[in-house]
């Protein structure tokens, strides 16, 4: 078995390491700095000063880290350049290569946003067009558009949820959204990264005339109309042959449906229950689903008219008929499938064709797109574990932007430091030699953590507070890695007793080390919560941090936590991170 085939087969698609720690996540606001990567960009102004306690101030000196006079022992106040040289150090160093634009548009996994003008609910929460503007300043390069008539003015089509509650907003305004941020990224940066639009159109054949009408209007040049090169050129010869992330610049990149004769329901590949992560529904949720099935299967088909078509220039997505997309040699490839094909496939859809296809769909997905989007049961935008579709190369994991769970916190680690666009491992990529799988061995040094953020009606001596890990990669049910925690922290109430520093309990100190051994992959994320060890109750989560393990920078770090939100907090998290090979 090669080691494409060895690394593939160990895809868990339904593992439970994302679903068994909290999924934890609140509702994202106008200030949510995290989801795709921004949270840790190094341009980045912090709102917040850290404050380091007196506590791991000694813990630095004892690790000799910091001398005696740097570390302000007696100065809580005190920052010397030393240790305030230590509180700026990033604590990620992405790799060079990762950030390459030059390779074609398929070789990267892209920040991908759904149904992104939901504020919350799917099927009754409200549409808004600064939902755009929240998920592209928070590091989404791929977002959602649901076009569909209006009723009342059929020159101006509406964005929403068809055929559920949602509130609807004018097409129009959502391309003023994303035209007034595309402006804003090219005064600040001298190479912004493109913006590629997932259109799911409803509209009838004067509404897409309308579509394609406004969208030149509004975005004018930043539109991409066109093929980048010339016809003769290697980029037009096949559907093997796809552009340059780099030739695309900073254009707004339309990704147009295509559809087969006869096609079926598109979201006839979901499950109709629930998934152990997704809570029960209540009534109206319940209701309301079961009118959007209803409305949905009483609607006509859609064809697109060749003037929406023509701005598909590099992605016309599809929902396949058979498994031909990924089972065909090439050539003659995929039947009937339209240039520059893009693979749509819901998470149930995808996920029951792992682990058996995985290395045909890893090889499709080599040298072609693919989207993966949440199953309909997720009315409440909780969301996909988004790994084990990374580990097939599925370039755009389409997650839910309305909270800030689980696996938008694996999307932010992910992409942290970058424009976005992130270049996939060697063996995801067209033509990589792949070695077999080696085990390494992870050690996490917890110090303590700074200021946690407990809620203002817990008192803080009733808390007792411990750092709760997750190790989460494309095998992990199979690699034995998994969830490790340190024991809870509470201070002495007889301090006078107690030898040392006794810091509060929201300056808890763990000096603890946790393991890990698992199969080597690039793809490897450490989710780390700040929660409190309460009796007869759910633990409640405080703060949170992630890192790709790909990332992690050497030595001592001080990592800002965020909230549940995704914004940043007052509270830091002392680590050091170590790996070896086995």
């Amino acid at each position: 078995m090669s080691g494409l085939s060895s690394r593939l087969a160990r895809l868990k698609p339904f593992s439970k390491a994302v679903e068994d720690e909290d999924q934890g996540g609140e509702e994202v606001e106008f200030n949510t700095i995290a989801g795709g990567g921004h949270s840790f960009q190094p341009t980045d102004i912090t709102q917040h000063q850290l404050r380091v306690s007196h506590a791991l101030r000694s813990f630095l000196v004892n690790q000799h880290v910091l001398a005696p006079e740097d570390a302000g022992l007696d100065s809580p106040d005190f920052s010397s350049p030393a240790l305030q040289a230590l509180l700026d150090k990033p604590h990620i160093e992405v790799p060079a290569y990762v950030a390459d634009r030059s390779h074609p548009l398929p070789e990267y996994f892209i920040s991908s946003s759904h149904n992104t003008y939901l504020l919350a609910h799917q099927l009754f929460g409200t549409s808004s067009a600064t939902a755009y503007e929240t998920a592209l300043k928070t590091g989404a390069r791929c977002i959602e558009i649901d076009a569909w008539d209006d009723d009342d003015n059929k020159d101006e089509p509406k964005v929403t949820h068809g055929f559920t509650l949602v509130s609807h907003i004018p097409f129009r305004a959502v391309c003023e959204t994303i035209r007034d941020v595309v402006d804003s990224e090219a005064a600040q940066s001298p190479s912004p990264a493109p913006i590629l639009i997932s259109l799911e159109n409803h509209c009838d054949a004067h509404g897409q005339l309308r579509l394609v009408q406004i969208m030149k209007e509004v975005w004018g040049p930043r539109l991409l109309s066109e093929a980048i090169r010339a016809k003769g050129h290697a980029e037009q010869e096949g559907s093997d042959s796809h552009v340059l992330l780099s030739d695309l610049g900073s254009k707004i990149v339309v990704i147009v449906e295509y559809h087969f004769p006869n096609e079926p329901d598109s979201d006839s590949s979901d499950s109709s229950t629930n998934s152990d992560s997704e809570p029960a529904e209540d009534a109206d949720s319940a209701r309301a689903k079961k009118e959007y099935k209803a409305r949905k299967a009483a609607a006509p088909k859609t064809l697109i008219i060749p003037e929406l078509a023509a701005l598909g220039v590099y992605a016309q997505s599809v929902k396949p008929q058979d498994d031909s997309w990924y089972t065909a040699e090439y050539p003659p490839g995929f039947k009937d499938a339209p240039h520059h094909h893009l693979i749509n496939v819901s998470e149930t859809g995808l996920a029951a064709k792992l682990p058996a296809a995985a290395e045909h769909i890893a090889r499709h997905n080599a040298k072609h797109l693919m989207r993966v989007f949440p199953k309909g049961t997720r009315v409440s935008s909780m969301n996909m574990d988004p790994v084990p579709f990374w580990g097939v190369g599925a370039q755009i994991c389409a997650l839910n932007w309305q909270t800030f769970g689980a696996p938008l916190q694996l999307n932010e680690a992910l992409f942290a430091g970058t424009d976005g666009f992130v270049l996939k491992p060697a063996y995801l990529r067209g033509g990589a030699v792949v070695r077999g799988p080696s085990k390494r061995k992870l050690r996490l040094h917890v110090a303590g953590a700074t200021d946690v953020p407990v809620p203002s009606d817990r008192p803080a001596d009733e808390v007792k507070l411990y750092l709760s890990c997750l190790l989460d990669h494309p095998a992990a049910a199979a690699g034995g890695a998994g969830k490790r925690k340190t024991a809870g922290y509470r201070q002495h109430k007889l301090g006078f007793l107690h030898r040392g520093d006794n810091p509060p309990a929201t300056d808890p100190v763990w000096d603890e080390v946790l393991e890990w051994e698992y199969d080597d992959d690039e793809l490897v994320f450490l989710r780390m919560l700040v929660k409190s060890d309460d009796s007869f109750s759910r633990n409640p989560t405080f703060a949170v941090a992630m890192v790709r393990i790909l990332y992690a920078a050497p030595g001592w770090n001080f990592i800002r936590m965020l909230d549940l939100k995704g914004r940043e907090t007052r509270s830091s998290l002392l680590v050091k991170i170590d790996l070896e090979d086995l």
